[in-house]
């Protein structure tokens, strides 16, 4: 099947199921999930579907923020091994900052026992992955919790986070590019996350390859922003360089 014709009946499927994501069709069609990921970018660039986390909607489709046990069953191998990769980039001892994330959870959760890392996190599930490691100190952001990411936001959040310079901050997002940068689909979300990158001296972003295009209602930074992102080998050598060569201040792209 040659690629448009494989593009037109992947349009099909999303208008009749109301989504499509990668591993389904690349299952469905026998190709690689690379080739699944170019052919929805084309089909977002011609404007007939909407990229979301792990797929796409059709144009026109209700732009639904999906759950959190959705988004941690989604691409899990990947998440694991961005998890385990970034770990490697965190100190030994100062502080630390962990966004909400699934694959920051992960993150989390890798941490040693005998760590002795500051945490600060707005996470419960984060919190909740580190309260009784012995050695570390552990902060919890306040404020409203989002029930749908079971992360604190609004002002007594970035009150918190106003008052800290951590060594590192560990961001997730929703979506990147180079053209579109970070982005998420809430507002509150966004101002949290946007607080985070100004504040800490170092930022590692993690974000599987499927979020590569992504692109959500708010905006809350920039790659350039970013000094090292850590993702999976989804990420193709051409969008790697492309990141990397945002000029001076293009982050270093790690691939697990």
């Amino acid at each position: 099947m040659y690629a448009p014709e494989r593009q037109q009946e992947i349009l099909r499927l999303a208008q009749k199921r109301g989504r499509v994501d990668v591993p389904t069709l690349a299952e469905d069609f026998g190709v690689t999930q690379e080739t699944i990921r170019r052919d929805l970018t084309t089909l977002v660039q011609a404007g007939l579907l909407h990229r979301v986390h792990g797929g796409a909607l059709p144009a026109g489709a209700l732009h639904l923020e999906p759950g959190l046990a959705e988004r941690d069953s989604t691409a899990a191998a990947e998440k694991e091994r961005i998890a385990k990769a970034a770990l490697a980039l965190l100190p030994t001892e100062g502080t630390v900052l962990l966004d909400a994330g699934t694959t920051v959870s992960r993150l989390a959760a890798q941490l040693p026992v005998e760590s002795a890392l500051t945490v600060v996190t707005n996470a419960l599930p984060v919190a909740a992955r580190l309260v009784d490691h012995p050695s570390l100190t552990l902060h919890l952001i306040g404020g409203r919790l989002r029930h749908r990411t079971h992360a604190a936001v609004d002002s007594w959040a970035l009150r918190d986070l106003a008052d800290i310079n951590p060594d590192v901050a560990v961001v997730a997002t929703n979506g990147f590019s180079a053209e579109d940068g970070l982005t998420t689909p809430d507002l509150a979300e966004a101002a949290v996350k946007r607080a985070m990158l100004t504040g800490a001296r170092r930022v590692v972003l993690l974000a599987d390859s499927a979020k590569y295009g992504a692109r959500h209602f708010a905006r809350f930074g920039s790659l350039s922003q970013v000094d090292v992102l850590v993702t999976d080998t989804g990420l193709t050598d051409e969008q790697a360089a492309q990141i990397e060569n945002l000029g001076p201040e293009g982050p270093e792209v790690i691939r697990a």
